[in-house]
Parts: C-alpha cells; structure tokens; sequence
C-alpha cells in the first residue's frame, strides 16, 4: 500500500463526515447508547488505519504521514470544541440532539481515542511533534477530560485508553506499574538508536527546508519600477 493510499485512508478516520446524520429521529433518552454503537463502528474503521500504518514498516514514511495526520486530527478537535463550548454542551449532559453539535461531540471522542491509539503505538514519533505544540497540550487534556465525562469509556476494551494515553503523554502522574502495552511490539521499527536517530534528522531536515522555502515566498519582492531604478 503506497504513501498516498495510507494518508488518504488516515485523514478519512479523523476529519469531518458527518456520521450522525442518520440519527435524526433518535429519542432523547436513547442517544448515547445508540451513539455508543456507532463508536465502536467508527473504531474497526480507525484499527484498520492505524494497521495499514503499521505493516508499512518504514520509519521515514510513517514520520510524514503521521505528521499530517495529527494537523488534521488536532484541526478537527479544536474546532468541534469551539462548537461544543459556544452550545454550552457538557460531556455529562444529555446527548445533543442539533446534528451539529452531534458531529462535533462525536468528532471530540472518535478523535481523542484514535489520538491515544496512535501515541501508544507509535511514542517517538508521537512525542517529537507533540512535545514542541503547546496548544495540541492543551487540546488533548481538554479532550481526555471531556471523554472520561461522557461514559463512551467506562467499559469495554477502550475502558483503559484514556488512562493510558494521558500517562504515556505525560499529562497524568505514571502510576509505578505503567507499561505502554504496545512498546514491545514495535521494536522492529526501531531497530537501534541509530536508525530512529537518523530518520529524525531527515525529518528535520525536511521540515527546515518546507519552512525556508515557506519564508522565502513571504519574503519581500522588488517591484519592476523600483529594479529600473
């Protein structure tokens, strides 16, 4: 599976689609339940992602398409917040019945679970972009806050994620008997210091050179009557 499949196949799990747009007749009392059901729908689809992630097994492409990924997943969470602040939505209130503040109630949740998949899986990677973006900081401890309130998670095999993620990024104490689950696994994509320190060179690399070019086209131009002079 190529590079531009996989990130096609990412960004369609974290942006906007409006999944609870068949809900419109839902009663009141009902809608976190069904809502419940249509997460876990939602989560197959984000496992089969993150696995085609994974089997592509080349740090460097997994770098870029990571990178993406999370500008559009970290776009996506803040702009459903604004929309669930401005409403005055509470996670532990009733489920929003409006179809807009449905979408960006379930874009918060869907979105904050792939994000702990992801960091879980992939630490390195995860840490070398998040640590430096202090409003992704605080948009993911809004958003973990926000799920622990809605009871998406109290049970079932996502019971653990929040937990976890929020450990793993630092955000929460790491209880003494922490263990990332999924660290061992992926050992075979870290072979040795030395292959994970020189894919993270090259991504610098990269990044300096885009924001280089990026100041070069902001730079100042001189006009033609101002070169004739």
């Amino acid at each position: 599976m190529d590079f531009l499949w996989i990130c096609l196949i990412l960004l369609a799990v974290v942006l906007p689609e409006g999944s609870l747009a068949d809900l419109e007749k839902q009663r009141m009392g009902s809608g976190l339940e069904i809502y419940k059901k249509l997460f876990e729908v939602k989560r197959k689809d984000q496992m089969n992602a993150l696995k085609n992630l994974i089997e592509l097994n080349d740090i460097n492409q997994q770098y870029k398409i990571i990178d993406i990924m999370l500008k559009g997943l970290f776009k996506v969470l803040e702009d459903s917040r604004a929309v669930l602040i401005a409403a005055d939505v509470l996670p532990d209130g009733p489920f929003p019945q409006d179809e807009k503040l449905k979408d960006a109630y379930s874009h918060v949740v869907e979105n904050t679970a792939f994000f702990g998949d992801v960091v879980l899986r992939f630490p390195k990677i995860v840490h070398h972009y998040f640590d430096r973006n202090s409003n992704w900081n605080n948009l993911i401890r809004w958003g973990i806050g926000f799920c622990n309130l809605t009871g998406v998670f109290e049970q079932g095999p996502h019971s653990q994620l929040l937990g976890l993620m929020a450990q793993e990024l630092g955000i929460s104490e790491k209880s003494p008997n922490y263990r990332n689950p999924f660290k061992a696994d992926h050992s075979e994509f870290f072979p040795s210091a030395d292959t994970f320190q020189k894919a993270l060179r090259e991504e610098e690399k990269r990044r300096r050179k885009e924001e280089k070019r990026k100041e070069i086209r902001k730079g100042p131009r001189i006009s033609r009557s101002q070169s004739e002079l």
